[in-house]
């Protein structure tokens, strides 16, 4: 049934995983990425509108340095993304090229995504680009992104992407078939559905130990709780087979599927919920927590226990129950200052036009 509903997918986001990308000496395998291509141009040629998020420039940039393992210096990490970037780029401005499709370079920072105004731009350049037939080929702009570079993954960036469209599907293609049961053991399985990440889905995702790969099975879990959350499935599967977007597109069971939630949350909820830094935490009492989750209902005074950081009216924060889970996301109407000194009342801190439920 999960399964179906793929086959309607009109907009796809294809997140390329380095390692389905380079060959054992980290240089961009020619004939992989060959391959992948050729599947993402059968996809367009069929209708789908494509976008594609690539890793692979750190990586290639490292092979043309002879770096045998990831640098740990940010400058020499953003050295080798800026010669391997331009070096990604030229193959697979060639190889679309081939099949009759242009390509579009689009490198985002967090900054892109989190500024509305410049998150409402990257998404008309995107939808643009899109209905002009061309494949935009994303990656983060590591030469220059200080924070992307050191904790950001193409997971979470694919997941992103998928939400500032929004897309219809997103699909992470990874050296592995999905997310595995009993991984390393006698008899792995792979899980074919997965309709709610809950803390066993969390224990089966690892990191990664791979040189040239940030995230491992744990960004792709965080990556779909962003996706699903937003209304969009997810797809984790491998990148080695050459049949594998059909497969996915035409309803097969093919790789790990994570259920979406049944409605898209709105474009400026998206943004509240996904494309922040929050820059605190109120924590809240049980009693707020239901009015907010089941209730429909704005956060009072009344309601906050505690307030964490330094923020200014108007900048997005945690809420956390008393248990310091957070649960939600909000825009703050008042500073952490005014909110500290518990001198007001009646007036909304998030009111719920604002407030997101995770």
């Amino acid at each position: 049934m999960h399964r179906e509903s793929l086959k309607s997918a009109g907009r796809v986001v294809v997140k390329l995983g380095t390692g389905v990308l380079t060959d054992s000496q980290k240089q961009p395998d020619p004939a992989q990425l060959a391959q992948l291509v050729a599947q993402i141009a059968a996809l367009r040629q069929s209708g789908h509108q494509v976008v594609v998020v690539t890793s692979g420039a750190v990586g290639a940039g490292m092979g043309a340095l002879g770096y045998k393992s990831r640098p740990n210096h940010l400058a020499e990490k953003q050295a080798c993304a800026a010669i391997g970037q331009s070096r990604l780029m030229a193959v697979y401005d060639q190889l679309f090229a081939k099949h009759g499709l242009v390509v579009a370079q689009v490198l985002l920072t967090h900054d892109d995504l989190e500024h509305h105004e410049r998150h409402l731009n990257a998404r008309n350049t995107l939808v643009t680009l899109l209905e002009l037939g061309v494949v935009p080929i994303i990656n983060e702009n590591d030469a220059v992104s200080f924070t992307e570079i050191k904790f950001g993954d193409n997971d979470k960036l694919s997941a992103l992407v998928a939400a500032l469209l929004p897309a219809d599907l997103l699909v992470i293609l990874t050296t592995v078939d999905g997310v595995i049961e009993g991984f390393g053991g006698a008899n792995p399985r792979t899980i074919p559905v997965i309709e709610q990440i809950d803390a066993t889905i969390e224990a089966l995702a690892g990191g990664t130990t791979s040189e040239t790969a940030v995230g491992g099975m744990k960004s792709k879990v965080d990556a779909a709780k962003i996706a699903v959350r937003s209304g969009i499935p997810l797809v984790i599967a491998s990148g080695r087979k050459t049949d594998v977007l059909a497969q996915i597109t035409n309803g097969a069971e093919e790789g790990t599927l994570f259920v979406a939630t049944p409605t898209k949350l709105a474009g400026r909820k998206r943004w509240i919920a996904f494309f922040h830094h929050p820059k605190g935490t109120l924590q809240v009492d049980d009693g707020a927590k239901e009015a907010l989750r089941n209730g429909g209902k704005s956060l009072l005074p009344p309601g906050v226990k505690y307030c964490d950081g330094e923020f200014a009216a108007g900048e997005v924060v945690r809420l956390c129950d008393a248990d310091g889970m957070e649960f939600a996301r909000g825009i703050a109407r008042y500073s952490a200052t005014e909110i500290r000194a518990q001198t007001l009342s009646r007036v909304e801190v998030v009111h719920r036009d604002d407030l997101v439920i995770l």
